[in-house]
């Protein structure tokens, strides 16, 4: 089977799938509107998606609370430090400063303006 998304609550859902088509490149592949706002995220390759919603009867979690190795969203990045200054430009913040891995991985953890913890990753071997 293969994965189609990754979904998670969001207090603007609107808002925030509008940064991640500007800053991380997603594209909207599909929107509704009112109660849930959900928004289906396409990454660049178009092959996995990401649905960002707020349902009525739910409380939105603070990720920002959360430890960011609990859940995150990896990009790859074939340049973490650069990438990692543009979007703190766009109101990310540094979660986690860039680091390497015992394999080699170049990382960062940022947290998007909401408090979602996105990770920047450089894989010294590709896994995909």
């Amino acid at each position: 089977m293969k994965i189609e998304h990754l979904a998670y609550q969001a207090e603007d859902p609107v808002a925030v799938a509008q940064w991640y088509v500007t800053h991380l490149g997603c594209l909207v592949k599909r929107s509704s509107g009112a109660p849930g706002y959900a928004h289906f995220l396409a990454d660049s390759s178009g092959s996995v998606m990401l649905e960002i919603y707020n349902h009525p009867r739910l409380k939105t979690p603070v990720y920002r609370k959360m430890d960011s190795l609990l859940l995150h969203l990896a990009f790859c990045s074939e340049e973490p430090a650069a990438d990692r200054d543009r979007l703190v430009t766009a109101g990310a913040t540094v979660e986690e400063d860039l680091g390497t891995t015992p394999a080699g991985d170049v990382v960062v953890m940022l947290r998007d303006p909401w408090g979602f913890p996105i990770q920047l990753v450089r894989r010294a071997k590709p896994m995909l």
